[in-house]
């Protein structure tokens, strides 16, 4: 998923989103077609820009505000997402259970969805909480179905002051 649509933003069916890509100014082009979840059919963008530190997104079928308030929450991909095989929902990830090696350090207690890369927030058993950029390099196995989470921390990315 590249995006999840928020608040409507004036009364022409403009909307702002919460950033879920990488390269969003790759991403969001006029022209590009969007799937979504929930199913409410596919999207074509005709207009993104930033307003601020928030990307607004006008799409060809979403003609006025009370059609952009309908579908707010709805998350959008494009077909190149969809067929990634590394992909995760924010639920499959939380309460995972999170290793370095065959140690097991703590849970996934959260995630922030970032505009470079996510964050995963890890529990640890010690009952502190450290950010984990979720990033292949440093998380290189997630088993969704499983709930395990395997890191590879470069050094002192677990290291809690306290």
């Amino acid at each position: 998923m590249v995006a999840r649509l928020g608040k409507p933003h004036g009364i022409r069916g403009e909307m702002s989103v919460e950033v879920r890509t990488d390269d969003p100014d790759s991403r969001f082009v006029p022209g590009a077609e969007f799937t979504t979840d929930p199913d409410i059919g596919s999207l074509t963008l005709t207009r993104a820009r930033w307003h601020r530190d928030r990307l607004l997104l006008t799409f060809e079928e979403v003609g006025d505000r009370t059609r952009a308030e309908e579908i707010r929450n709805t998350l959008i991909a494009t077909a190149e997402d969809v067929e990634e095989d590394e992909a995760w929902y924010i639920d499959d990830l939380v309460d995972a259970e999170v290793y370095v090696g065959d140690e097991r350090i703590g849970t996934v207690t959260a995630v922030t969805p970032g505009a470079a890369q996510d964050l995963l927030h890890v529990g640890l058993l010690s009952g502190a909480e450290v950010l984990v950029p979720f990033v292949e390099q440093i998380v290189p196995e997630v088993d969704a179905e499983g709930g395990r989470i395997v890191l590879d921390p470069p050094p002192g990315l677990l290291d809690v002051e306290g």
